[in-house]
């Protein structure tokens, strides 16, 4: 059975790391910080100026100006700082975020990500998406495997315009963690109740399954 968004974001939150800076992408990513797992201490950062972002409020805590790049209300953590988004994006493109969680219509065995226009659409702007995928120490996309007309989002070679060149790593979507290397996704683990061929059918880029594939655990 495919993951549910909040079970993608669940999945993504077990690979971060005890002290690590994470900046959250629009959409899936963004749900990942509710779900840091118990134990360790991860530092949130949004491109609007927090670091220290924590999970949505409730009804009670919510704050019209504690928002987040997506214009979501959220909270702060104790030792949270803000800052200006100018800052912000220093801290980004000096490479002190060690990771960073991304949404994408398309990536590709190169490692390539499409995420922020689809032509003939119109479209906000690139967001700090480009920088993050220049920046960060490492990225992790999220997305579905399939797009709403079954057509496969994980190809030879991205379609749409670019966000960044050689620069993704892993993969996790509704069905499937992926890694990219040696111009392949190499299958690691499986949603539960998925099968390896599902996934072999629903991806167009070259895939590789190197022994017998795990079921994801949460």
């Amino acid at each position: 059975m495919a993951l549910s968004r909040e079970q993608i974001a669940m999945r993504v939150a077990q690979e971060f790391k005890d002290g690590s800076y994470v900046n959250l992408g629009i959409g899936i990513p963004t749900l990942a910080a509710s779900y840091v797992p118990k134990g360790i201490t991860v530092m949130l950062q949004s491109e609007n100026g927090l670091l220290g972002m924590g999970p949505y409020p409730t009804d009670e805590q919510v704050d019209a100006d504690m928002i987040n790049a997506g214009k979501e209300t959220v909270t702060a953590i104790s030792g949270a700082s803000i800052f200006s988004s100018a800052e912000s994006f220093a801290m980004i493109r000096g490479g002190h975020v060690d990771f960073t969680v991304l949404g994408a219509f398309e990536v590709d065995v190169h490692g390539n990500i499409a995420s922020w226009m689809i032509p003939g659409k119109l479209v906000k702007g690139m967001g700090g998406a480009m920088d993050l995928v220049a920046g960060a120490k490492n990225i992790i996309v999220t997305m579905t495997h399939a797009d709403k007309y079954g057509n496969s989002k994980l190809l030879d070679k991205c379609t749409l315009p670019l966000t960044g060149v050689n620069c993704i790593t892993h993969i996790i979507t509704d069905l499937a963690l992926l890694e990219i290397k040696d111009g392949a996704f190499h299958l690691l683990e499986r949603a539960p109740g998925v099968s390896v061929e599902e996934i072999q059918a629903k991806t167009a880029g070259k895939l590789i399954v190197d022994a017998d594939v795990p079921e994801m655990q949460f």
